[in-house]
């Protein structure tokens, strides 16, 4: 499958890196392969893009030599993204790759994978709109290749990060987006972590409850003394920015927080 991707990320390329285990991934492997001239790499930061993430990309672009370039795509300025509709996505990466284009006229690349295909996924209508290519995708690569080639790569921990969109995308349908409300989510995740240490973890708001969903086995943990701790704090979190809501613990389901049919 590398030679594939050789084949596929054969001239002047800009990589749009989220941070997750896919970008980072082809990111690392674009620049090996056509070195520093050949490849840029675009970070979009916004209040729905948690601050780790972009340290880990300033990370590997220091270790690695990345011509990386971050700017803000301009989503948070655009009322159909702050709206949240079901559809959402796709104003967020018509933001992103319109920025992308105007910084660049090389091929963008995304981090797109097969497993991608089994989810609504609007973002890939802004991405075809856009004229992005999607290596894994045209390699017929899935999560599991990803990782294994992040391995090859001696990526170390990297390869077995767990997958974490961004922050938006914890808030139900509908629910306009608040850069204060994604900051006490991402802060009620690390407060969840730091206690429990779960595989998984997402905080959902929804629109009369806080939800924090985790994977099984940490679920399973989670005992009366450990519900009163993250309820109290988790609660002051967000009493800044939303009325006062009930906190519940629920087992983790992917993209739960998408609620409505597709428009």
């Amino acid at each position: 499958m590398p030679l594939i991707l050789a084949d596929i990320i054969a001239g002047p390329s800009a990589i749009a890196v989220s941070g997750g285990v896919d970008s980072m991934t082809l990111a690392v492997f674009a620049h090996r392969l056509l070195g520093r001239d050949g490849v840029v790499i675009i970070h979009a930061i916004s209040p729905a893009v948690p601050p780790e993430a972009t340290e880990r990309v300033r990370h590997w672009a220091s270790s690695e030599g990345w011509d990386l370039h971050i700017l803000d795509a301009g989503e948070f300025s655009d009322r159909n993204y702050l709206a949240n509709p079901v559809n959402r996505c796709f104003f967020c990466k018509s933001n992103l790759y319109g920025s992308i284009a105007k910084l660049t006229d090389r091929q963008i690349f995304s981090g797109a994978n097969t497993n991608d295909l089994g989810e609504y996924r609007p973002g890939l209508e802004a991405a075809r709109d856009s004229n992005v290519r999607h290596p894994y995708l045209e390699a017929g690569m899935g999560k599991s290749d990803v990782r294994l080639l992040s391995r090859a790569l001696n990526m170390g921990v990297l390869a077995e990060l767990p997958a974490s969109p961004c922050l938006s995308s914890r808030v139900e349908t509908n629910i306009p987006i608040d850069p204060d409300i994604l900051k006490s989510i991402n802060a009620a995740e690390r407060l969840t972590r730091d206690i429990l240490r779960p595989k998984t973890v997402r905080c959902r708001v929804r629109h009369d409850s806080i939800v924090i969903e985790l994977d099984e086995e940490s679920l399973a943990r989670v005992g009366p003394d450990i519900v009163d701790r993250i309820t109290q704090s988790v609660t002051q979190l967000f009493l800044p920015v939303l009325s006062r809501r009930p906190v519940s613990f629920q087992p983790y389901r992917n993209g739960s927080a998408f609620v409505g049919g597709r428009p």
